[in-house]
């Protein structure tokens, strides 16, 4: 096998296995143009992370959730405005036990009654979205970003003007509702996990998880069904 180094441009995955005419690749030259990076980002193609527009919008989050982390215990509607202003959207009823850590925020979807323990991290550069009733242990990582597996592709290299940059890649992470991870589950790029089932604590999860079942281990597996045997016997106070 040979591998090919120092390709500055890569455009999609693909590899192309047509001839294109010189008018298909003048448009495909202005499509490229038109396109931003954050465009590519979210497809899961190969993107630049350090284009100016996307360090803003890192920027931009790290500003938010700065004054997240900061806040104090009881400025309850300091903390829902500035989720809100993060989130790419939200149903009601959501809250995130300080510290948070986001890339951009705006990738992410949560559905209503969303509770996150302390240290999530979101690292959001493809879609995430989690449905409803869902609960996160501490130190829970959402991870969509992929770098590539050949050193000569993922290392660092440099522009026209002299700006260091990677190439990168995202895929995006479903969540279904009812789910709960516990604590210091990662669930890593291009993985489903389906409703009503439980990761349990320390697991990776690097394929999907089907729905109504308990999981656990790294790699992340099935371990059983979930059934009417875990059901508990609540207690009628309220």
């Amino acid at each position: 096998m040979t591998i090919h180094h120092d390709k500055m441009a890569y455009g999609k995955l693909a590899s192309m296995q047509e001839d294109f005419s010189q008018e298909q690749l003048n448009r495909m030259a202005e499509q490229l143009n038109e396109e931003s990076e954050y465009d590519r980002m979210v497809r899961g193609e190969l993107y630049n992370p350090a284009e100016e527009h996307l360090v803003q919008m890192r920027k931009r989050a790290r500003r938010l959730y700065y004054r997240y982390n900061n806040s104090e215990e009881d400025e309850t509607e300091l903390r829902i405005g500035l989720l809100a202003q993060l989130f790419g959207s939200h149903g009601e009823r959501y809250f995130c036990e300080p510290p948070i850590r986001f890339d951009y925020g705006c990738n992410l979807h949560v559905g209503e009654d969303f509770y996150s323990n302390f240290n999530l991290t979101v690292l959001d550069t493809a879609p995430v979205y989690v449905g409803k009733n869902c609960m996160f242990g501490p130190n829970v990582t959402i991870a969509t970003p992929v770098h590539p597996m050949l050193a000569c592709d993922r290392n660092m290299r440099r522009d026209r003007q002299g700006n260091t940059f990677d190439y990168e890649y995202a895929k995006p992470i479903t969540i279904g509702d009812n789910v709960w991870l516990a604590s210091c589950v990662v669930v890593c790029g291009g993985v489903t996990i389906g409703h009503d089932s439980v990761i349990g604590a320390g697991s990776v999860v690097t394929r999907d998880i089907p729905a109504g079942v308990f999981a656990a281990g790294n790699p992340c597996r099935v371990i059983r069904p979930l059934s009417e045997k875990d059901k508990m016997q609540l207690p009628d106070r309220f």
